[in-house]
C-alpha cells in the first residue's frame, strides 16, 4: 500500500513553513520567495519541501488549531500575484495597521478589482472552483462571514439561532452577508490557484510537497459548527470531552489541547465520509501527508471538558483500522506518514505496520538511554522518515549547547568524534540513515541557535513567527548540501 514516491528512492528535504519565508508583509507567502526556495532545494539536490498545516489560524497563529480543515490561510496569498493580474494596486501600509489587517484589506480590494477586470475565463474558473468545493466551502464562507460580524467570537458564543444553525437564521444571514461570503470564496480560490501553480513549479524542479494534517479539529472551526454530530459537544455547543496527551518529554502535566474528540460511532456509521472528504483536500494539495498524532487513530487521550490539565484524562480506543481501510478503499495508494512520537504502544505500531506507513525518527531523542534507543541511527529502518528535530524541538545547535558535558561526549563518541562543528555531524547522521526520507529544519542547515526555534510546546507566546532571510544563507550552502545529499545517495 506504500505510495511509490516515498520509498522508490532515498530522498532528502527541508522543513520550512510558508510563513517562515522572507518577503511579504508580516509573514512569508506564496509569492516569489516560495519559488526561489524551490530553486534552492533543487540546487541543493534536495527533493522534498515539508510545510506545516496551511489552514487559517486563530490569533495565536498556531497552524495546528485552524478555523477549517479544508481552507487555506488567506494570509499566505501573494499580493504581488494579484497586482500582476491587474486586480490590486498595493496601498502603502500605515504604521497603525497590523500586517494581517493590511493583507485582508488588500484581498477585499482585489475582489472588487476582480469583479471589474477579470476575464470571462477567470470568472468561469472561480465559478468552477466554488462548485467543486461546495461541500465544505459553503459552510466555511458563511462561518467566516458570521465570525467577522460577531467580532471574532467563537461560534459557541453567537446568538442561539446562528449558533444552533436554525434554517431561517442561516438563510437570512446568507442574504445579509452575501458580499462577505463572496469575498471568502474568492480568497479560497486565490489560495488554491496560487498553491497549484507553486506545486506545478515544484514538480518541474523535481521537488515533492509534504504536508501535515492535525488529527484533531479546533473547537472554534467551521467543521465543528457545521457538523456537530461528529464531535463530542452537547446541544449548546459545549465540549463534553477534549483531546490532549498525558505527561511526556515536553510537559510534566501533559498537554491539554482543547479540541473536541470525535464521535467515532457516527463517523463509522456513514463510512467515514467526513474523513474521506478531508483526505481528498489534502491530496489535492500535497504529494504526501504526515498524520500528526497518529497514535490517536488507535486510542485517544480523553479529557473531561472542564478539566484544568491533561492529567485527568484516560485512553479510549478508536476504530482506526476501520478508518484507514475506508480511506485506502477510497483512494487506493495513500501517501501517508505516521507521526508516531510520544507514548507508543505495540497496538499503535501494529496499526501503522498493518497499512505499511512510515514512522518518524528524531535524532535529538536518540542519545538518552542505551544502544537499544529506537531513535539511534543503527536502529532505524528503511520505511521511516528521519529528522534532526521537528518544529516542536529546539534547533539542533540550541539542543546541543544545552546538553551536559557527559551527554555531549557520548553524542560525539557515537558520531565518531567528528571534526565538523554542530549541527553538521547530526545533519550527516540524518542523511546517512537507512530511512527512505531524511528531513532537516531550515534552522539547522543555517546553523541557528535556540532563539530561532519555531515552537515551544506547552507555551502560547512567541511561537510560529520565525522567518529566515537569504542573507543568512552562505554562498556555498547549496553546494555543501548537494555534496552530502549525493554522498549519502539522496540526490
Amino acid at each position: 500500500m506504500l505510495h511509490e514516491n516515498l520509498t522508490d528512492r532515498r530522498r532528502a528535504g527541508l522543513l520550512l513553513h510558508i510563513t517562515s519565508l522572507p518577503g511579504g508583509v508580516g509573514n512569508g507567502d506564496l509569492g516569489a520567495e516560495a519559488y526561489r526556495f524551490i530553486e534552492f532545494l533543487s540546487a541543493s539536490a534536495f527533493s522534498v519541501w515539508q510545510v506545516l498545516p496551511l489552514g487559517p489560524t486563530h490569533d495565536d497563529g498556531s497552524p495546528y488549531q485552524c478555523l477549517s480543515v479544508h481552507a487555506g490561510n488567506p494570509l499566505l496569498i501573494s499580493l504581488e500575484w494579484l497586482q500582476g493580474r491587474g486586480w490590486l494596486e498595493l496601498p502603502e501600509k500605515g504604521d497603525a495597521v497590523s500586517a494581517a489587517r493590511y493583507r485582508l484589506s488588500c484581498l477585499e480590494q482585489a475582489w472588487e478589482g476582480f469583479q471589474q477586470r477579470a476575464s470571462q475565463e477567470e470568472r468561469e474558473q472561480l465559478e468552477a472552483f466554488v462548485a467543486r468545493h461546495a461541500d465544505w466551502l459553503d459552510d466555511f464562507s458563511l462561518y467566516m462571514a458570521l465570525r467577522e460580524e460577531q467580532g471574532g467570537k467563537a461560534w459557541s458564543q453567537w446568538p442561539e439561532p446562528l449558533r444552533d444553525r436554525e434554517t431561517a437564521a442561516l438563510d437570512e444571514a446568507r442574504s445579509r452577508l452575501g458580499k462577505q461570503i463572496d469575498t471568502v470564496r474568492f480568497q479560497q480560490y486565490l489560495f488554491f490557484q496560487q498553491w497549484h501553480e507553486l506545486r506545478a513549479y515544484a514538480q518541474q524542479h523535481g521537488v515533492l510537497l509534504f504536508g501535515d494534517m492535525p488529527i484533531f479539529v479546533a473547537y472554534d472551526s467551521a467543521e465543528v459548527w457545521a457538523h456537530r454530530e461528529y464531535f463530542t459537544v452537547d446541544e449548546h455547543g459545549h465540549a463534553l470531552t477534549v483531546a490532549g496527551v498525558p505527561p511526556d518529554y515536553f510537559s510534566a502535566t501533559g498537554q491539554l489541547w482543547g479540541n473536541p474528540l470525535y464521535r467515532w460511532d457516527r463517523m463509522q456509521a456513514d463510512g467515514f465520509q467526513w474523513w474521506i472528504g478531508r483526505m481528498r483536500t489534502q491530496l489535492e494539495l500535497f504529494d504526501f501527508v504526515r498524520i500528526d498524532h497518529f497514535r490517536g487513530f488507535e486510542a485517544c487521550w480523553e479529557i473531561p471538558g472542564g478539566a484544568k490539565t491533561a492529567i485527568e484524562g484516560r485512553w479510549v480506543k478508536v476504530p482506526g483500522e476501520a478508518l484507514l481501510k475506508a480511506l485506502y478503499d477510497a483512494f487506493h495508494a495513500l501517501p501517508l506518514v505516521a507521526e508516531d512520537l510520544g507514548v507508543i504502544t505495540p497496538e499503535v505500531e501494529a496499526l501503522r505496520n498493518r497499512f505499511g506507513l512510515p514512522g518518524m525518527k528524531i535524532l535529538q531523542f536518540a542519545f538518552g538511554g542505551d544502544a537499544t534507543n529506537p531513535y539511534l541511527p543503527h536502529n532505524h529502518e528503511k520505511r521511516s522518515v528521519v529528522y534532526t528535530g521537528t518544529h516542536d524541538n529546539d534547533t539542533t545547535l540550541g539542543w546541543y549547547r544545552a546538553l551536559g558535558e557527559g551527554e555531549k561526549a557520548h553524542l560525539l563518541d557515537y558520531l565518531g568524534c567528528p571534526g565538523e562543528e554542530m549541527p553538521w555531524p547530526l545533519i550527516r547522521a540524518t542523511l546517512a540513515s537507512v530511512a527512505c526520507l531524511a528531513m532537516l529544519p531550515m534552522q539547522d542547515v543555517l546553523e541557528l541557535g535556540s532563539e530561532h526555534r519555531m515552537n515551544t510546546p506547552g507555551t502560547t507566546e512567541g511561537n510560529w513567527r520565525w522567518r529566515f532571510q537569504w542573507e543568512q544563507v552562505d554562498a556555498d550552502l547549496s553546494s555543501r548540501l548537494s555534496h552530502i545529499s549525493r554522498l549519502y545517495g539522496r540526490s
